[in-house]
């Protein structure tokens, strides 16, 4: 019996230029935006679109799997007035 994950792992770092860029480590689905929100938004939303019409378990997923996110930010540093 083959093991199915409840979850789909993903990445969200800043984006070379602006904004933000968020990666799924477990499959094919790579989203930009110019906020977090907006970035997390379009992950679900491409994520979604991904896996329409497939076999969740060809992918190792089990039935409505949920997106877990690490955020990758750079440390804003205090300033001495």
């Amino acid at each position: 019996m083959s093991y199915l994950q409840q979850t789909i792992k993903a990445v969200i770092r800043p984006g070379d230029e602006a904004g933000y860029v968020a990666e799924c480590l477990e499959i094919a689905v790579v989203t930009q935006g110019r906020t977090l929100d907006e970035t997390v938004k379009h992950l679900q939303e491409a994520t979604a679109l991904h896996l329409e019409g497939e076999s969740l378990e060809a992918f190792g997923l089990r039935n409505k799997p949920t997106l877990i996110l690490t955020m990758e930010l750079d440390p804003v540093h205090a300033q001495a007035s």
